[in-house]
């Protein structure tokens, strides 16, 4: 039985159309979340969150300027970095794709790969 894949796409990013064009190539048919539409719950982002086997600060876009607006960095909680994210879903880094109770983030794209 094939697990679900679920891809947190967005359509502009070209690494993000690159991830989901590789697993469609091989077949997958991954269930597209286009999360700047749809942000995640807090307890969404800390399932992918424990997934990853990461920290918040690690599924941030760092370079974003809303990162800076909001005076956040690696020194801030987890909560306050999870509440932006799911506030202003743009600082989250993508695409990130799941499977069953594994994820990764698909810098490179190539990583989605190592789920299948």
């Amino acid at each position: 039985l094939m697990t679900t894949i679920t891809i947190w796409h967005n359509p502009r990013c070209s690494k993000s159309r690159t991830a989901l064009a590789l697993l469609e190539e091989r077949g997958v048919q991954p269930t597209q979340v286009k999360y700047l539409e749809t942000p995640p719950t807090v307890n969404e982002i800390r399932r992918v969150l424990s997934f990853l086997g990461v920290s918040a600060i690690d599924l941030m876009r760092r370079g974003e300027a809303t990162f800076k607006e909001l005076n956040l960095s690696s020194e801030t909680s987890e909560i306050e970095l999870i509440s932006a994210m799911v506030s202003h879903p743009i600082l989250i880094e993508r695409p990130v794709i799941i499977s069953g109770t594994q994820a990764v983030i698909g810098r490179p794209p190539e990583s989605a790969l190592t789920l299948l």
